[in-house]
């Protein structure tokens, strides 16, 4: 039997998520989007609601909820804020790798700090040089005693100059098929965030570049074996990463629908409400129909991931269905609003800024498909 109802503990988690983000997050929007920049407050707000302790388990400070609440959480948060749920699920890409691959000293000394939110993290994988591709990296490490000596630079990471704990791939300088994955911290010499990105969409959360150079990086700071550390992020990203991306798209989905039912009751036009067009119910109905879809995959695919199955196939489906779909619904609900889906005071405007912003995060579409292809051809 195939159960697709939540349990009574993640309706009321899903309640509780949803106050947070009416009360807590979205009085702070208006201002991130003219500003650009994180907001001090609702970073407090998440770590106070326990939001970064989600996946973290109960002996490390942690809620132990799985990945099923995290989902949950950023599909809410996203809902009002796609930006805040950005900080948030990069955060939760940052720390797996310590959950999936750090040693238990590695797991006591980062994850407490990280559970109660005085430490934020992030990943830092993608270079100019290497996005899709991140054997195409420049980021280098050199054996130096004990130590390691990072140099190079990555960009388009967010959390880049919030966050104290940074999963960094470096490859091998004499070896390009060798990689290490390191946990580098912020106040590291040699290391610093650099550039700030001005993004189309997503304002409210930080992206930008960082650098190294001679950066020094002690060996207790190693993320599993020497050599291996490209299966270390790119099981992270592959469901955590992505997972997260899909509930950002599932928010935006549901904030667009509800928007446009909401302008299409209220809209009168030929002396009636535009919801009774039927070009306006098909377009209702064409956004109700990707979002029930989109939520069967993520939730299907974060279900596999908390039972210990592999589930990045599934997560790269959800992810391409998911995203595309958040596109459609922004279009939709802008089509829907007419003039007004051109002025700012329209939430749909941010929307469908944010939704473009989802795409590239954590794999194209593009590789999405060279994904699912490779899946469906083994």
């Amino acid at each position: 039997m195939i159960d697709f109802t939540f349990t009574e503990e993640q309706e009321m988690f899903r309640k509780m998520a949803r106050e947070f983000a009416e009360n807590m997050v979205a009085p702070h929007v208006a201002k991130m989007e003219e500003t650009g920049e994180v907001n001090d407050d609702v970073i407090r707000a998440l770590a106070e609601a326990e939001m970064m302790a989600l996946t973290i388990p109960e002996e490390y400070g942690g809620l132990g909820l799985g990945y099923t609440a995290r989902m949950i959480a950023v599909e809410e948060i996203s809902r009002i804020s796609v930006a805040t749920a950005m900080t948030l699920q990069v955060f939760g890409l940052g720390i797996e790798p310590i959950l999936k691959f750090g040693n238990e000293e590695q797991k006591k000394r980062f994850l407490p700090g990280l559970a109660n939110g005085d430490k934020l993290g992030t990943a830092a994988v993608t270079e100019p040089t290497g996005g899709s591709d991140p054997t195409g990296g420049r980021t280098v490490y050199r054996k130096d005693g004990d130590d390691y000596i990072v140099n190079g630079r990555k960009c388009f990471i967010t959390n880049s100059h919030i966050a104290d704990t940074i999963t960094v791939l470096a490859k091998d300088e004499n070896d390009p098929k060798a990689f290490c994955a390191f946990i580098i911290e912020k106040g590291m010499e040699g290391f610093k965030a650099t550039h700030v990105e001005h993004k189309i969409g997503m304002r409210g959360c930080n992206t930008g570049e960082l650098s190294f150079e001679n950066c020094r990086v002690p060996k207790e700071n190693l993320l599993g074996q020497e050599g291996k550390g490209l299966r270390v992020v790119m099981a992270s990203i592959g469901e955590a990463g992505r997972g997260g991306m899909v509930g950002c798209a599932l928010g935006v989905q549901a904030a667009c629908l509800e928007a446009s039912i909401k302008f299409a009751t209220e809209r009168i036009l030929y002396g009636k409400p535009i919801s009774r067009l039927q070009t306006i119910q098909n377009k209702l109905a064409d956004m109700k129909i990707d979002l029930e879809a989109g939520r069967l995959l993520a939730y299907r695919a974060v279900s596999m991931h908390d039972k210990g199955e592999q589930s990045s196939n599934e997560f790269a489906v959800a992810k391409y269905f998911t995203t595309e779909a958040a596109q459609r619904a922004a279009k939709m609900a802008v089509d829907i609003h007419g003039g007004y889906g051109c002025m700012v005071e329209f939430p749909v405007t941010r929307y469908l800024r944010d939704s473009f912003v989802l795409g590239p995060s954590a794999g194209t579409s593009d590789i999405m498909k060279v994904i699912i292809a490779r899946w469906t051809l083994t």
